[in-house]
């Protein structure tokens, strides 16, 4: 049989069936046949619909049109949300469509950058140009401050003033920053910290002061506590990585002696943030005559002596004195008496005035001292560590040697200082059975598995209902459809034999009722099978009575 034929074959055989199915009947099974094709394939196209993640939210009116365009033009299937306005797409292109519409130049973003200074046109007033340098510049900084993770959009107010040639008349430029966050974002003081410096760098006078940041709801996120709020979290921070760094050593250095999972370190740590200066001035005494060095030296004498009246009291005292005579005595003589004279009149002073005055250099210390900031003050380490097994496999405690040992592995790796007052708490106990790493959270809530949980569920409902419509609506048209192509066959009832007087009379009843059964079976499918039949029949029985 060639498979041109086959179908007609098929054809031929079934129309007798179908001939035979009451009109009933057939509507029953279609319609049955029909719900639960339609039902079994709406659940497994449901089933087999993909996963829609975001491809753009927070978008205007045109753009997002623009973009639906797009995808319907390369017949992706997407979702719009009627609430939030955002586009969705299968997961597994969410990436690929991104690139494809970056190619092309969508979104396009609504601010203008340093674009409008390409179609400048001839003539332009210098108030003009001002302005359109100023649009520009505040578009460049809110597209630059679109990229940053928490920020979905963000507008820069500039406040430039006029230049001027007088002193008295300069203001300094300010800047009003309105970002819009990510639901269930903030941003912490680094980040608005750096958008300011961001605003006060690209305006040329500005300072961080004349920057103010706002968000959706209104909050001012800058102003005079920014700068203690920052000082503030840079302080926590440093803490933080302290105490981290302490607590890694510490693990590291015992994890290959009790194991993985076996140890939990906590490092508390006080750090002291006090910047102080010192000063000292200190002047040590010249008690060695050796090292004592003379910075100046003043000495000054004086002499009082009383001269005596000498010659004859009257004018011949005050005449010249007569011409040189030869010297009758001996000149040796002489010039020993006036030397004599002399000497004497030297050796008896009225007064004498003796000063003297020698200034030392003092030895002098200057001592400056600044004391860095951030220095440990103290240090609290706290190390719980879990049960050993021993040769049989048992839990078993630590002994004290062992305790005491890690106890010293402990001062080590943390730089022990008891005149910092640093402590340490070593404590042996038993893990609980389900302890896992502080990384790996419950099978329950990994992202795979609670996808692969929802695809089977999705399945799992489209196997019940298809045989739950099978077994309620299939299967029983199913049923009635066989009884009505193969009815029972009915022999002819077999000629009686002569009555044998010797048959058993419970025989008898017996074989009176399988005939009567298989006469009412006859009799019930010709009813089926013949309506008119047998309408007719009852129809000619009535006529007669009458």
């Amino acid at each position: 049989m060639s498979t041109a034929t086959m179908p007609i074959t098929l054809r031929s055989k079934l129309q007798p069936f179908l001939a035979l199915l009451r009109q009933q009947q057939k509507a029953v099974l279609i319609v049955s046949a029909a719900f639960s094709i339609a039902v079994i394939t709406a659940l497994a196209l449901w089933a087999r619909s993909p996963d829609y993640r975001t491809l753009y939210s927070s978008l205007s009116e045109a753009e997002g049109g623009n973009i639906i365009s797009v995808l319907a033009k390369m017949n992706v299937p997407y979702q719009l949300d009627s609430h939030t306005g955002d586009i969705r797409v299968p997961s597994q292109q969410v990436r690929e469509l991104r690139l494809h519409l970056a190619s092309q130049g969508l979104p396009k973003s609504s601010t203008s950058g340093f674009e409008l200074l390409d179609d400048e046109k001839f003539g332009l007033s210098q108030f003009n140009e001002q302005i359109n340098y100023q649009r520009a510049l505040s578009g460049e900084l809110s597209r630059t401050i679109e990229t940053l993770d928490p920020v979905i959009s963000a507008r820069v107010h500039l406040a430039i003033p006029r230049p001027s040639v007088f002193v008295r008349d300069k203001s300094r430029p300010s800047a009003a920053v309105t970002l819009k966050l990510q639901p269930g974002r903030v941003l912490d003081a680094s980040q608005i910290n750096a958008i300011v410096h961001l605003i006060a760098s690209s305006v040329p006078g500005m300072s961080t002061d004349q920057v103010t940041v706002v968000n959706q709801a209104g909050e001012l996120l800058s102003g005079v506590g920014l700068a203690a709020q920052t000082q503030s979290t840079t302080q926590l921070n440093y803490t933080q990585r302290v105490e981290k760094s302490i607590q890694q050593r510490i693990e590291q250095l015992l994890r290959p002696m009790l194991g993985q999972h076996n140890l939990r370190a906590q490092v508390t740590a006080e750090i002291n943030f006090d910047r102080q200066e010192q000063t000292d001035e200190r002047y040590q005494p010249n008690n060695d005559s050796k090292q004592q060095s003379i910075r100046s030296a003043q000495r000054s004498q004086s002499e009082l002596n009383q001269q005596t009246a000498q010659g004859v009291p009257g004018a011949l005292s005050n005449q010249p004195a007569p011409a040189a005579q030869a010297a009758i005595t001996d000149e040796k003589t002489t010039h020993a008496k006036s030397k004599d004279a002399t000497a004497t009149a030297k050796a008896s002073p009225l007064q004498v005035n003796s000063e003297s005055t020698v200034n030392y250099e003092l030895d002098k210390t200057v001592r400056h001292t600044q004391l860095s900031t951030g220095g440990i003050k103290r240090l609290s380490v706290a190390v719980i560590v879990n049960y050993q097994e021993n040769e049989q496999g048992k839990e078993e405690p630590l002994s004290t040697e062992q305790i005491e040992q890690i106890t010293g592995l402990v001062k080590q790796a943390m730089g022990y200082s008891a005149e910092r007052g640093d402590s340490i708490n070593v404590v042996n106990t038993r893990f609980t059975a389900n302890e896992l790493d502080d990384d790996a959270g419950p099978w329950w809530q990994q992202p795979n598995l609670i996808s692969l949980a929802l695809q089977a569920l999705r399945w799992l409902v489209v196997i019940i209902i298809a045989t739950v419509l099978y077994r309620k609506m299939i299967a029983p048209a199913l049923r009635q459809l066989q009884q009505a192509i193969s009815p029972p066959v009915i022999e002819p009832a077999a000629e009686k034999a002569p009555t044998d007087p010797t048959i058993n009379e419970v025989a008898r009843k017996a074989q009176l009722r399988i005939n009567a059964e298989q006469m009412s079976q006859r009799i019930r499918a010709m009813s089926e099978n013949e309506p008119q039949v047998v309408a007719l029949v009852i129809r000619d029985w009535m006529g007669s009575e009458l």
